[in-house]
C-alpha cells in the first residue's frame, strides 16, 4: 500500500495519524539536506528512524533488478531495504547539535568565499576594486570570528561538550577550532570501535585484491568535512606531537609518499581522539 504525504506539518500530521494503531519497526528515509530536517523533528520522537545513505538505497535497488526513479518506487526499496538487513534506528541530533551544525556549515561557507576572494585580490588592478575587496575581506572576518564565538559559546554551555573539547585540545596539533569541528562532524566520538572511527571519517584503507593480483590500497567515502577537519591537526602533529612525528616519519622512512603517511596520520588522530573520549582523560605522551 502507498500512500503520499506532504513534507509539512500537514503531512507530518497525516502520516502520525496513519500510522496510529500499527505496530511501527522503523522509519527508512534517505537525507535530503534541510528538507527532512523538519520530518525528522516531527517524527523523531515517536518512531524509530532509520537514515540512510542514497547510494547505498540506489545500489540495492539496482542490485534487485529495480532500473525505475519514482518516489513510489523509491519508498518501496527503502522499505524492503530496511527490512532485508534489520537496520537498527539512530540516535537524531539534538537541538543544540543541529544548531552546532548550522554554525559549521556556515563557517565552512564564509572560508570558502575568504579563499576565494583572496585568489581574486591577487588579479586587481584598479584602486576601487582593491578598496572593495579589502572591506568584503574585513567582512568576512568578523563574520567568522562572530561564528566562532558562537560555537564555543554552544560549546562551553554543555559540561559533556566542555569535557570532549578539553580533552581533544590536550592532544598536540588540535586548536579549539579543530576540537569544535571533530565534534560536530562526528558527535558520536567515543562511542565507536577503531574500526568504526575510521570507516566513518573515510580513512579506512579499502584493499584491492583478484586472485595474484594486488592493487593499491585507497581511502574513500565517509565524512569529507570531517577529514577536512583533520587535515591541518595532522599536518601540526607530524612536527609537534612526538608520538605522531615518530610515527609519520616511520611512514616516510618506509617510503610512503607524503600524502599516504598524512592520511594514515588523519587516522590515527581520531582514532586517538575517540579513544582518549572514551576513557575520559587527556593526552599524555608515550613514554613506552
Amino acid at each position: 500500500m502507498t500512500v503520499c504525504f506532504t513534507n509539512d506539518k500537514s503531512g507530518f500530521l497525516g502520516l502520525n495519524r496513519w500510522l496510529v494503531g500499527t505496530q511501527v519497526a522503523r522509519i527508512v528515509y534517505e537525507p535530503t539536506g534541510a528538507y527532512h530536517r523538519d520530518f525528522e523533528v516531527a517524527l523523531g520522537t515517536k518512531y524509530p528512524m532509520v537514515k540512510v545513505n542514497p547510494l547505498q538505497a540506489r545500489r540495492f535497488a539496482q542490485a534487485r533488478g529495480i532500473r525505475a526513479k519514482t518516489d513510489r518506487a523509491d519508498a518501496k526499496m527503502l522499505a524492503i531495504m530496511g527490512d532485508t538487513f534489520s537496520l537498527d534506528p539512530q540516535p537524531l541530533a539534538s537541538q543544540k547539535q543541529r544548531a552546532l551544525k548550522e554554525l559549521q556549515t556556515l563557517r565552512l561557507s564564509l572560508i570558502k568565499d575568504r579563499t576565494r576572494n583572496s585568489n581574486r585580490k591577487k588579479s586587481l588592478v584598479l584602486a576601487i576594486s582593491k578598496r572593495h575587496m579589502k572591506t568584503r575581506l574585513s567582512l568576512l572576518k568578523k563574520q567568522l570570528e562572530e561564528v566562532d564565538t558562537n560555537i564555543q559559546k554552544l560549546l562551553s554551555n554543555d559540561p559533556d561538550m566542555t569535557r570532549t573539547s578539553d580533552i581533544l585540545c590536550s592532544i598536540p596539533g588540535i586548536s579549539k577550532v579543530s576540537a569544535a569541528a571533530l565534534l560536530i562532524e562526528m558527535p558520536e566520538l567515543g562511542t565507536l570501535s577503531n574500526k568504526q572511527t575510521a570507516s566513518l571519517a573515510g580513512l579506512a584503507p579499502m584493499t584491492r585484491q583478484s586472485g595474484q593480483w594486488r592493487g593499491k590500497a585507497f581511502i574513500q567515502g565517509g565524512r569529507k568535512h570531517l577529514r577536512d577537519a583533520l587535515y591541518m591537526p595532522a599536518l601540526v602533529a607530524a612536527r609537534h606531537n612526538p608520538d605522531l612525528k615518530a610515527k609519520y616519519e616511520a611512514f616516510i622512512g618506509a617510503g610512503k609518499p607524503k600524502k599516504v603517511a598524512l592520511s594514515a596520520l588523519m587516522r590515527k588522530l581520531i582514532i586517538l581522539a575517540n579513544t582518549l573520549i572514551r576513557q575520559d582523560r587527556k593526552w599524555t605522551q608515550n613514554t613506552a
